[in-house]
């Protein structure tokens, strides 16, 4: 059999957790799957899989030739989007990620505008509240919220966003405003884990960055509980001022401390790095960049 072929097999199986998803992903038989797997693995002499009678898992060798096998793929597709010209229809399946909020207010409306455009593509969007391993989960496009490390990647910036404080009109009127970041030590904190990992809050103050350790009375694992708890008037929070838009706009929420915000947090659109794109991440990108870039809460 075609090596690209069994390398597709074989990556499809892995992504699908299973040969008759594999199968159904591949529009094939399962015992078709089955038997290029086999091949794959008669002609490396390495076991990829181990099968039970309720999954299959990669071995080492495995996890490593899936990894290179993506990477195969990637750049098959990319010199064939090559040969058909920058202008070719994007088509092909598209999977990308972002945090669940932020994917459901301002990338969603990008998926579905995408679609309409190019109704050859099929996307996978994965919005989680964590940070996607784009090569092992097959991402194609991820968009972060973060200070960016050096990688294999390309990233395009399209904006910021600010870590604001905030506090209910009831909270304050009971509490107190906070004049300083050590105010903060005498009052009741709320804080979301996603943004805050840890128990420090870190501030600017005459040009210098100040870390404040704060001892919470509730910690959550998501932004909109988080939220929801400040405008109960339990305490004070912070978070991403996109994430509180509505109710900062509707007063239920006020911001704190402004003056003395950390620097704003960038937003990038991340993708693999290659000799070319191929035309459904380029397409893809251009357009979010351009939604991006647009809105006002973001720039």
């Amino acid at each position: 059999m075609d090596r690209l072929h069994l390398m597709s097999v074989y990556v499809a199986v892995v992504e699908a957790e299973g040969f008759a998803g594999g199968a159904r992903k591949l529009h094939m038989s399962p015992p078709a799957v089955t038997r290029a797997v086999a091949a794959l693995e008669e002609r490396l002499g390495v076991k990829l899989l181990n099968r039970t009678t309720r999954y299959v898992r990669m071995t080492e060798a495995g996890q490593k030739y899936y990894e290179d096998a993506k990477r195969i793929i990637a750049l098959a597709d990319e010199a064939d989007d090559a040969a058909l010209g920058i202008n070719a229809e994007p088509r092909g399946q598209l999977t990308v990620t972002a945090s669940v909020l932020f994917g459901r207010l301002f990338i969603m409306p990008g998926i579905v505008e995408y679609l309409q455009r190019y109704p050859a593509v099929e996307v996978n969007a994965l919005f989680v509240d964590r940070v996607v391993n784009m090569l092992e989960e097959g991402v194609d496009v991820a968009i972060r919220i973060a200070d960016l490390p050096d990688s294999s990647y390309r990233a395009l910036r399209v904006g910021s966003v600010r870590r604001v404080l905030c506090a209910s009109p009831e909270y304050l009127a009971d509490h107190g405003i906070p004049q300083t970041p050590d105010d903060l030590l005498k009052h009741r904190i709320i804080l979301a884990r996603g943004l805050n990992p840890n128990n420090e809050m870190r501030f600017q103050r005459d040009g210098q960055l100040q870390s404040i350790k704060v001892q919470p009375i509730l910690s959550v694992s998501d932004n909109d509980s988080a939220a929801s708890a400040a405008m109960a008037g339990l305490g004070i929070t912070r978070l991403l001022n996109y994430q509180i838009a509505a109710p900062l706009l509707s007063g239920k929420l006020k911001i704190l401390l402004g003056e003395f915000e950390s620097p704003a947090v960038p937003v990038h659109i991340l993708h693999r790095e290659g000799r070319h794109s191929s035309a459904k991440i380029r397409s893809f990108v251009d357009l979010m960049a351009t939604r991006l870039r647009a809105e006002l809460s973001l720039n």
